[in-house]
């Protein structure tokens, strides 16, 4: 994706966006089973996170087998099998319940010759309360302006994180690539500041909605967390979440709000995130131009 993309967000009812985004969440777990499964393990579950393919329009799993991955086409919660850029087969979730989705993935990856028990373990984390959950059917036909904007603000993290990792890079941080982490449904992506064995982190990432927030939102959090007076100041656009972590967020709405939403919400990010690796660093970082 190139990194100055950015798609035209729209108002979506909150209830709906989060009626989309808890359904998709569902949908996700069967990227991250089939990791579970049949990728070998990584640190910190790093083999069961989510690149996102602008192209698909949705996440994509590391892969199963050279070539072929395991997608969700967003916009209408489809399942797929994706060889090198080409759909092979695919299943649309509407209507369908998680034992017909188990099914079907059972015979796709029969047809890989790999073991179709393996995406039975159990996930090792609750999921949000959903019918789904007692043999509930995915609803994607009353939910398709939601979904599709729940597609653009993940197309968009992408894009905007990106853009702050390269900078982190061209400053000689271990940025880290962009990725979603099925657990929470997030994008975050974790750069140390500095090379201690326990160094300070920094972490870019944009949540759909949470508990927290029940609107989407990027944030910039910290750890550990430093004296309160040390904090930066924001710009309008964003303010410091400190219950339970602390972090600099900028809320959908005000993003909505603003008429230049992509300069805005980079200018946000990028700002906050050099204000940030002053005070875990101690001192002054050249920042990227």
């Amino acid at each position: 994706m190139n990194p100055s993309y950015w798609r035209p967000l729209g108002r979506v009812d909150f209830a709906q966006l989060r009626a989309a985004r808890v359904q998709a969440h569902y949908a996700a777990q069967w990227l991250a089973r089939a990791a579970r499964a049949y990728i070998p393990p990584q640190p910190d579950d790093g083999h069961t996170n989510l690149g996102w393919d602008d192209g698909f329009d949705g996440f994509t799993s590391h892969p199963l087998q050279a070539g072929i991955r395991l997608g969700l086409r967003m916009p209408d919660l489809t399942l797929a099998l994706v060889e090198k850029a080409r759909i092979s087969n695919s299943l649309p979730l509407h209507g369908r319940t998680e034992a017909e989705a188990r099914e079907w993935l059972g015979e796709q990856m029969a047809t890989l010759n790999l073991v179709d028990s393996a995406i039975d373990n159990p996930l090792p984390y609750a999921l949000p309360a959903h019918p789904l959950a007692q043999g509930g059917r995915y609803d994607t036909a009353t939910l398709t302006k939601p979904l599709r904007e729940l597609s653009a603000w993940y197309a968009n993290g992408f894009s905007a994180l990106s853009t702050v990792m390269q900078r982190l890079v061209a400053c000689g941080l271990p940025a880290p690539e962009v990725r979603c982490w099925p657990h929470h449904f997030d994008l975050d992506c974790l750069t140390p500041i500095g090379n201690a064995r326990a160094a300070p982190t920094m972490g870019a990432g944009f949540s759909p909605g949470d508990h927290y927030y029940e609107e989407s939102y990027f944030y910039l959090s910290l750890y550990p967390r430093p004296d309160r007076s040390l904090l930066p100041r924001l710009n309008a656009l964003g303010h410091w979440h400190t219950q339970d972590f602390l972090a600099a967020v900028a809320p959908a709405s005000r993003i909505l709000a603003l008429k230049e939403q992509q300069a805005g919400t980079e200018a946000f990010l990028h700002s906050a995130a050099d204000e940030i690796v002053k005070v875990l660093s101690g001192g002054e970082v050249r920042a990227a131009n």
